[in-house]
């Protein structure tokens, strides 16, 4: 039993541990994301309620159908409902009918309900799919926030151990007297600026894992942490098409045009509805009633008649049509459809400000392609520049002929240039992913 046990723990531990030590990949974050993010849910609600609309719409075609039943007590002098007598008694009474009422019509309205309840279902739809896509582009954005920091981290890390191997070698020539023992504090000033900077930089890749965790609703943020890979500029052919070409393609499947489109469909549906209210609506029903009262007696042997047999004696069908035809209700109809009227000229704006706000991204994304490539390559240029220039500095510095200082400062210049690149590389990668998304390219860092 205690074998068991302890089989059981090291399979359970060993289980939590693969948990813990899962890395997730942008695919992973993103399709998470879509999955479990409180914004999406929401909008998955919101769909829901679409469906439950067109539910309404459609039932609002069939007949209804309804009974009651009520049951009364009057003393004194009242009137007998089973004969229409006046007695004076203690009456108790019983009725109950049930009624079915059909439309017929009105105007068209409730079948133009059930169209526009299709379109707001369809509209739902695009939100969704729009809000998804705001959150793919969110989570691609933070995890190459958190690729860029630990990219960063490694660099300090690397800087860091390369300065503590100087400072040993400066040690050693400061004690043969080769060297001031001020070229030692330079040194060690140095090797604690990178120090630092390794904290900031690891401070940086919490506060980023958080953000990314925080899009995926996930709240072990100890635990959570993506997969370590080294991403290098991925190769794209996006820049071959106009940004025209890639306006006209994104304005097909874009669903933030699909929702202010389907927003005009919609406001054109509302006009429908709202002019059949000047049509009269014809209507029909059909009704079953009983009654049953305890001073119904048998006018030949003067006993009351029975519960069941009154049900019977008493009952009836009524039915018939009716027919309500709007002449003034103080131009509540008018003005409804002039309202929607309205609502069609603002649903066609939005519409256009939605395209124009599109087209504008458009540019907007690629120019910032071909800009921040511009910077990625400058960055490059400048840390090839920085590196050679330190490599002289350093070859000065071993021979003695530069100061710690002035070393100091020519590895400070190597260091900025090398974050200067990460963060250039991955601001160029966002920018490329983001003109790739208009042009309907799924997210992917291969």
């Amino acid at each position: 039993m205690k074998v068991k046990i302890t089989g059981l723990l090291l399979i359970f531990s060993v289980v939590v541990g693969m948990a813990q030590q899962k890395k997730w990949t942008l695919e992973e974050c993103v399709y998470y994301a879509v999955e479990n993010n409180l914004t999406v849910k929401q909008f998955e609600l919101d769909l829901e309620n679409a469906a439950l609309d067109k539910s309404d719409a459609t039932g609002a075609l069939l007949p209804s159908l309804n009974s009651s039943i009520s049951a009364s007590a009057n003393t004194g002098l009242a009137l007998d409902p089973t004969t229409n007598n006046l007695v004076s008694a203690t009456i108790f009474s019983a009725s109950g009918s049930m009624t079915s009422s059909v439309t017929l019509f009105d105007g068209l309205q409730n079948y133009n309900r059930i169209e526009r309840a299709k379109l707001t279902a369809i509209s739902s739809q695009y939100r969704l799919d729009d809000s998804k896509d705001d959150i793919k582009l969110s989570v691609a954005n933070a995890y190459l926030n958190v690729l860029a920091n630990k990219e960063s981290l490694k660099v300090f890390k690397a800087q860091l151990a390369i300065t503590e191997q100087d400072l040993k070698r400066t040690k050693d020539l400061v004690d043969s007297g080769v060297l001031p023992s001020g070229d030692l504090l330079q040194i060690e000033a140095t090797a604690a600026t990178q120090e630092q900077q390794m904290i900031n930089a690891q401070n940086l890749i919490l506060i980023s894992k958080i953000s990314l965790a925080q899009l995926l609703s996930i709240t072990d943020y100890e635990n959570f942490d993506i997969a370590e890979e080294e991403f290098d500029i991925p190769p794209s052919d996006i820049l071959n098409n106009s940004a025209k070409v890639i306006f006209d393609k994104a304005l097909t499947f874009r669903n933030d045009i699909q929702f202010a489109l389907t927003g005009v469909e919609l406001a054109q549906k509302d006009l429908e509805i709202a002019k059949g209210a000047k049509y009269p609506s014809v209507g029909a029903f059909i009704n079953y009633n009983t009654r049953y009262s305890d001073q119904n007696n048998d006018p030949f042997t003067g006993e009351k008649i029975p519960f069941k047999d009154q049900l019977y004696i008493n009952d009836g069908i009524s039915y018939g049509a009716q027919m309500n035809i709007p002449i003034f209700n103080g131009w509540s109809v008018r003005n409804n459809i002039k309202r929607s009227q309205i609502s069609i000229d603002i649903a066609q704006i939005d519409y256009e400000k939605t395209k124009l706000q599109l087209e504008t991204d458009v540019n907007q994304a690629y120019v910032n392609v071909t800009n921040f490539f511009k910077a990625f390559q400058a960055a490059e240029k400048t840390l090839e520049a920085r590196t050679l220039a330190f490599q002289y500095s350093k070859e000065r510095y071993d021979v003695g002929l530069m100061n710690a200082f002035e070393f100091s400062q020519s590895q400070s210049l190597v260091d900025n240039a090398e974050a200067d690149l990460i963060r250039a590389k991955y601001d160029y990668i966002f920018r490329l992913k983001i003109l790739e998304f208009y042009f309907g390219i799924p997210i992917s860092l291969e």
